[in-house]
């Protein structure tokens, strides 16, 4: 279960016992009692099954329709696990489908085959005043069917989420269960308890529920249980844990069915022939924790691990499958080793020979190994929480450091910066040619000199902001049919997302028009494939418009609405286009106001509107009408329908997260993705004179100075020069520094 990471106010001086036999109206209200009687028949346990087959998770949740929908948290269900629920009277149903989920509100409506249930009503939980009489219902610590009374003790905002904060003790299995008034309606959804004090608890609105029963998503189990897996292409997992991607990266945890805990999730990838070097960038999620490389595996029992085990450096052998097999080689702190960070592990192995690096520092040379096995890949112990990134086998692996010269000259322009202004335009022009490595640099530096890292962190991230707009300058600089837009869309992206690693999300769009494709006829028309197209997307994987959650920066990362299969109209028609012309289909984009769609235009018959918003709906003229009528308010023009270029949909994009940005008053945003829209379009006046104001705002005066002089000398429409002329005087008058 999450727990509350901010500060609580607890609110005292509240009479819990005056309040539980009233309603707010002063008539009598049910007892506790009666409630958690009618209540229970409507009441489920929800458990989440793990790959070895036994249960992982366990929470609760509510019927809200009689026909077979539980409401309960996602983070109950879990991710890409079989999840079933069990009644009160004892009968169990496994769910057959996620009727829609909300990850900002930690929300899930499960559907189960089943009829005639007794659901729970929802009430307005807006109309529950501070102070009034609740009962919640659960399951805690695996005790069926606890009832506990209380007050609402506030309304607060939690990680950026409304929250009502209720007066009552929450323990795991809680997480799910409803909160119900005293005339037995649904008010809340318990999601998390206080780590301030052990009485208080928080739970989300019922309000919340009301926008996925209303407008669903619903993703099959066979659907369900594929997010986040690995392929089995190029992985195979053994002993069980939970293994699964995301964003790039391979996370496990869960705990194996080998002693120790022990999981392995083994590369299929070729090994070259002769010598090789395999490695990956691990992180734990804590350091008393294992996991990190394999190597010499026979594909069961034996392998050599070489690890990051409760702060020492440890090699390992484990020559069968129990602990009178297991063998600590080497086990030793090392200074190369930096705890709660990313650390890169590598080994050589040459016949029966290795050698072991930590951070491009060789720790272990001429190990010798029994059994020179030929698997390698990673492993968990003990049910840690770990992340990889970055896995690589070849004859060999370069160094992750930047040469010698390259950072004896970042280390000379950081010790020469100017912490006064250290994002002066001329340190990061000097600093970006060399991106990565001078991030890296810099965020080194950063941890060296505590008092001057908040600077040297803005630095790094201006450097990388930097590099980033030069790679997306340099993808949109060719013709506009030329323009990757895969790569571009991931670049703005990675704006926000330092460590997106964009050839993995390229390659993850080809895998999926390959395997759109794969049971296609070789002469298949265009009608064919793009049925083929719609299926695979919508019915087979369930990509679907974001509807509760419509207004988050996650639905314009490619690369999250991938990992998420959800996104908005814009996004999804941006993956639907490229998949189609992957897939030899033609299929343009179309720039409704508020509303982005794609048209298929086929080398011959008739041109075809569609919302891959809504599934792939096919629309006509009529239907275009009325969404921009409803949308915008506005009546349908004809540029409306006109087709839209590279560079404006990712404008359009842009112009997306930069409202998110606005909306959150979040400057240093509004500022990147200004900076990216004329990176793309360097003649945009409005957005130019836009970053002079943001500039100025954000204190880069020079900045400010060089858009005002460019705006002066351009003149372009839509621009008020004489609010230009204002600007460049007052910056002339207050030189930067002054």
């Amino acid at each position: 279960m999450p727990h509350c990471r901010m500060s609580i106010l607890v609110l005292a001086g509240l009479c819990f016992g005056s309040l539980a036999g009233v309603r707010a109206d002063d008539t009598p209200a049910k007892s506790v009692a009666e409630i958690a009687a009618t209540a229970k028949k409507s009441l489920v346990v929800v458990v989440f099954t793990g790959r070895d087959g036994k249960q992982q998770g366990l929470g609760s949740g509510f019927v809200v329709a009689k026909d077979g929908l539980i409401a309960t948290n996602l983070h109950v269900i879990g991710e890409a696990r079989p999840v079933s629920v069990q009644f009160t009277n004892g009968k169990r149903y496994e769910v057959e489908a996620i009727q829609a989920t909300d990850r900002k509100m930690d929300l899930a409506i499960l559907k189960i085959d089943a009829k005639n249930l007794t659901p729970l009503p929802l009430a307005d939980s807006g109309t529950l005043k501070e102070g009034q009489a609740i009962v919640v219902l659960g399951h805690p610590r695996g005790l069926k069917n606890s009832v506990v009374s209380g007050v609402l003790s506030g309304r607060r905002e939690v990680e950026n989420m409304p929250m009502l904060q209720l007066a009552i003790p929450i323990e795991q299995g809680n997480s799910g269960g409803p909160v119900l008034d005293m005339e037995g309606r649904v008010h809340g959804i318990v999601t998390m308890k206080s780590l301030v004090t052990a009485n208080l608890g928080f739970a989300v609105p019922s309000n919340a529920l009301r926008p996925l029963l209303a407008r669903p998503n619903p993703i099959p189990m066979s659907r369900w249980l594929t997010i986040g897996a690995l392929d089995k292409r190029d992985w195979q997992t053994v002993f069980g844990g939970r293994w699964r991607q995301r964003a790039g990266r391979i996370i496990a945890d869960g705990v194996g069915s080998s002693f120790g805990g022990r999981t392995l999730c083994l590369s299929r990838l070729p090994l070259p022939k002769g010598a090789y070097e395999v490695a990956v960038s691990v992180k734990l999620d804590d350091e008393a924790g294992a996991a990190g490389l394999i190597f010499g595996a026979d594909g069961k029992d034996k392998n050599y691990g070489f690890y990051p085990s409760a702060g020492k450096i440890r090699l390992t052998r484990f020559g069968g499958p129990d602990v009178n097999s297991w063998n600590i080689l080497k086990n030793y702190p090392s200074s190369h080793y930096r705890p709660g960070d990313w650390n890169h592990f590598k080994v050589r192995i040459d016949g029966s020979k290795f050698q072991c690096w930590i951070n491009d520092h060789l720790e272990i040379n001429d190990g010798d190994a029994d059994w020179p096995g030929s698997g390698v890949g990673l492993a968990q112990y003990r049910g840690t929480g770990a992340q990889f990134k970055n896995f690589a086998i070849g004859e060999r692996i370069a160094n992750g450091n930047p040469p010698d010269a390259v950072v004896a000259r970042i280390n000379k322009l950081i010790n020469g910066i100017d912490f006064k202004d250290p994002l002066a335009a001329r340190t990061i022009e000097s600093l970006a040619p060399d991106g990565a490595a001078s991030t890296k640099l810099l965020r080194d530096k950063a941890q060296q000199l505590e008092q001057q890292a908040g600077q040297l962190r803005k630095l790094a991230t201006a450097v990388h902001v930097k590099k980033t707009l030069q790679e997306l300058a340099k993808v949109v600089s060719v013709t506009e049919p030329k323009i990757d837009l895969v790569h571009a869309a991931l670049l703005v992206a990675r704006l926000d997302n330092e460590e997106l690693d964009i050839d993995v999300y390229r390659k993850e769009v080809d895998r999926l028009a390959r395997t759109a494709a794969a049971k296609l006829a070789k002469d298949a028309g265009e009608r064919d494939r793009l049925k083929a197209l719609n299926e695979f997307l919508f019915a087979e994987r369930g990509f679907h418009g974001s509807r509760a959650d419509y207004y988050t920066r996650s639905n314009s990362y490619l690369n999250e609405v991938l990992d998420d299969r959800e996104g908005l109209p814009i996004t999804l028609s941006l993956l639907y286009m490229e998949l189609a012309r992957r897939m030899k289909v033609n299929v343009v984009g179309v720039p409704l106001p508020g509303h982005f769609i794609v048209r298929h235009e086929p080398t011959s018959g008739d041109k075809q509107l569609i919302d891959p918003y809504d599934g792939g709906k096919f629309l006509s003229d009529k239907d275009a009408e009325a969404i921009v009528r409803r949308i915008s308010g506005k009546e349908l023009q004809k540029e409306h329908l006109a087709t839209a270029g590279n560079k404006a949909i990712l404008v359009r994009m842009l112009y997306n997260l930069l409202n998110v940005a606005e909306s959150e008053k979040d400057g240093e945003g509004m500022l990147r993705y200004v900076d990216a829209i004329i990176a793309i379009t360097p003649d945009a006046g409005p957005e130019r004179w836009m970053r002079a104001v943001l500039r100025y705002q954000s204190g880069q005066r020079d900045g400010a100075l060089q858009d005002a002089e460019w705006l002066l000398e351009h003149n372009p429409a839509g621009v008020p020069l004489e609010r230009v002329r204002e600007l460049r005087e007052l910056l002339k008058s207050r030189p930067e520094g002054n």
